[in-house]
C-alpha cells in the first residue's frame, strides 16, 4: 500500500475516500485512532492509503483537485 495523502484535514480525507470509492478504488485511512487518542485537536495527520496498483490513479485524482481547487 502507498500513501496518497497525509493531512489533518478531515474534509479532505472524507472527500478523497468518497471520490476514490466512486471510481472503484478502495482506500484505507490510517492513524485515525492516534488522532483520537491525542484528543482530536488535529495535530496528528492521518494517511489515506491505496493499493500499489491504484496509486497512480489516486494521485492523478488528487493532483487534478489541487489544481482545480487551489489545494487539498
Amino acid at each position: 500500500m502507498k500513501a496518497v495523502l497525509k493531512t489533518t484535514d478531515p474534509v479532505a480525507i472524507s472527500w478523497l475516500v468518497a471520490e476514490l470509492s466512486a471510481r472503484g478504488v478502495e482506500a484505507v485511512v490510517l492513524d485515525s485512532h492516534a488522532s483520537i487518542v491525542e484528543g482530536s485537536i488535529g495535530i496528528l495527520p492521518r494517511r489515506v492509503m491505496v493499493a500499489d496498483e491504484d496509486y497512480l490513479e489516486a494521485r492523478r485524482l488528487l493532483e487534478s483537485a489541487q489544481q482545480d481547487l487551489g489545494g487539498l
